[in-house]
């Protein structure tokens, strides 16, 4: 994939996230519509692990290391998120843990990065032959 075309995903995908948990916030949407977090977490997945292809380049690496990399990016972002997030719901608003959240949260993130696995895959190796 040609890099200029990754940094205009990259770039669009993070203002529509930016812009949609901006409009989450305001209107609260995050409680009105049941799966937003999900969808958001999701899309913060695989905007990672495309920016994890953007920064670093694979020479000859095998295809279960690059996914394990990416995999392990995205799930420390993830976890770091989610520590901030279990921070500030302690300090500002005083909302008990939710285990729950968390580990849906994690998985979310993580699918996403697998998709964006598959995406970058897809783009730079499906029909080389032709």
């Amino acid at each position: 994939m040609d890099r200029l075309k990754l940094l205009k995903l990259l770039i669009h995908l993070i203002f529509f996230i930016l812009i949609v948990n901006f409009l989450a916030n305001k209107f609260y949407w995050y409680s009105a519509i049941l799966y937003l977090d999900m969808i958001m977490h999701f899309l913060g997945g695989f905007w990672l692990g495309l920016l994890y292809f953007y920064i670093f380049s694979f020479s000859k690496e095998s295809f279960i290391y690059i996914v394990l990399k990416i995999l392990f990016f995205v799930l420390i972002v993830g976890v770091g998120w989610e520590v901030f997030e279990i921070l500030v719901n302690d300090v500002l608003t005083q909302n008990p843990l939710d285990f729950l959240d968390i580990t849906s949260d994690i998985f979310f993130d993580l699918a996403g990065g697998i998709l964006a696995i598959l995406y970058f895959f897809r783009k730079n190796y499906a029909y080389r032959g032709k």
